[in-house]
């Protein structure tokens, strides 16, 4: 797939706002951690438990402080807006760490949504790499 400007992806080149993107990126993430977690093998809870271990306000506020050095501008810009979002976290998360696990989710989002899917795979694999799924 191609990858385009996201002013020409979305009607009146309004970008989503931070938290709409988060809701896309979360679960886009969530399936590329299930996916890659599926393809090492294992047991369903095992594989279940796997997969909430990394995909939590912790492991995924690691994972943007890890790509945040191969991030283009436009990708910073969509991450800092996304960071300063308000909103408030879940009861089981890091306050601290939870505004990063929304960027990410944001970034991830924004990617998918503009179509810019090779991208993506590269920042999630870089991501992902520490926690062993690669």
């Amino acid at each position: 797939m191609t990858d385009a400007p996201a002013s020409s992806v979305f009607p009146h080149g309004q970008m989503p706002g931070s938290l709409e993107l988060a809701f896309v990126g979360d679960s886009v993430y969530d399936l590329y951690v299930r996916s890659r977690l599926v393809r090492k093998g294992g047991r369903v809870n095992a594989l279940n438990r796997a997969a909430v271990a990394l995909v939590n306000a912790h492991a995924q506020c690691e994972s943007l402080k890890r790509i945040m050095p191969e991030l283009t501008p436009e990708e910073a810009a969509v991450v800092k807006r996304a960071r300063n979002a308000k909103q408030t976290a879940t009861k089981n998360a890091d306050p601290a760490e939870y505004p990063y696990a929304t960027a990410l989710e944001a970034l991830v989002g924004w990617l998918y949504l503009t179509k810019q899917l090779e991208r993506m795979e590269r920042l999630l694999a870089l991501a992902t790499e520490m926690e062993g799924m690669n």
